[in-house]
């Protein structure tokens, strides 16, 4: 049996028995790293003509984008980071002025957010691949994880999504951009170039908490991390559908396809949340652009079945 015909999740579960038990999440716990913090860690890899390609990725934003899947892992456990490995496989045809605008990317990414490029390895490869380690920390017992959703949270979200989608499509299909304004064009194609880890979120949520609380990031779709974090921790969503916000870019570029996009694009690398209702309320106003898409109910109780995970991104797909 070939791994294309499982599917992403499914050579996962196969893996999982030689796997630790604290894999499951964004990033792995792995303990106390001070007195009052455990450490996180977790590893992403990006690979060209799966993840970038010369056609949508300017090398500088290879390395950005690297950098902030990662520091996004970190941002949804309610990590801070502390520093990033990077491995490199490489054809030995490269050019070193693509490989220095990678790091560039990875370098200004990283360094907005106080995070050091701690070491790394570089081998030869057939295509482009970069794999990044990230190491972060948590004060114990308040970090996010997608088994700790309860019933009567707020589910919140950090930003818009489908716009990384609304921006792969723009430089996939150059003559989409004459249905929209020169700024809305730019803001798409800077969502899917540049997107931005939502430490930012993370910074005002953790003085709040005084337990761990439920929450994974977006990166593969709004739809997957709401199924994610119900299912990890045994409950449903009621989610209030009409109220999901739909920036008018993505409702101009593609009206049939614009929900489409918000529920299953991916790469928006926003946070989804779920917070006692105090604690959620209490976060809106120090950030007024994060809003409320539902709340977790009882199992059996919620409209998930709206929800159609094979529309989705996911390696393997059988």
């Amino acid at each position: 049996m070939q791994i294309r015909e499982l599917g992403e999740k499914a050579v996962l579960a196969y893996l999982s028995p030689f796997c630790d038990q604290r894999v499951g999440d964004d990033c792995a716990i792995m303990g106390q790293l001070l007195p009052d913090h455990d450490m996180v860690i977790t590893s992403d890899m990006l690979v060209e003509g799966v993840h970038f390609s010369p056609q949508t990725t300017p090398p500088y934003s290879v390395g950005w984008r690297s950098a902030t899947a990662n520091l996004s892992d970190i941002a949804a456990m309610g990590a801070q980071p502390w520093g990033l490995t990077v491995c490199l496989g490489l054809p030995p045809t490269t050019e070193l002025d693509w490989l220095l605008q990678v790091y560039e990317g990875l370098r200004d990414c990283a360094s907005k957010y106080h995070t050091p490029i701690v070491g790394g390895d570089l081998v030869r490869s057939t295509i482009a691949t970069i794999s990044i380690t990230a190491i972060g920390q948590v004060r114990i017992e308040r970090a996010l994880q997608r088994s700790r959703a309860q019933v009567g949270d707020l589910i919140l979200c950090s930003g818009l999504h489908g716009l990384a989608k609304g921006g792969l499509e723009l430089l996939l299909h150059p003559h989409l951009q004459d249905r929209l304004t020169p700024p809305e064009t730019q803001l798409l194609i800077k969502a899917h170039q540049f997107p931005q880890p939502r430490l930012d979120v993370i910074a005002l949520l953790q003085p709040l908490l005084s337990r761990s609380s439920g929450g994974m990031d977006s990166s593969d779709g709004l739809a997957d991390a709401l199924q994610q974090i119900t299912s990890a921790s045994g409950v449903s969503a009621h989610i209030t559908w009409e109220q999901i916000p739909i920036h008018p870019a993505l409702t101009k570029l593609s009206p049939e396809q614009a929900l489409d996009w918000v529920l299953y694009g991916g790469e928006d690398f926003q946070l989804v949340l779920t917070l006692d209702p105090s604690i959620a309320t209490a976060l809106i106003d120090l950030d007024p652009s994060l809003h409320i898409l539902g709340e977790i109910v009882p199992p059996h109780q919620g409209n998930l079945d709206f929800i159609r995970l094979d529309r989705g991104f996911a390696h393997f797909q059988p």
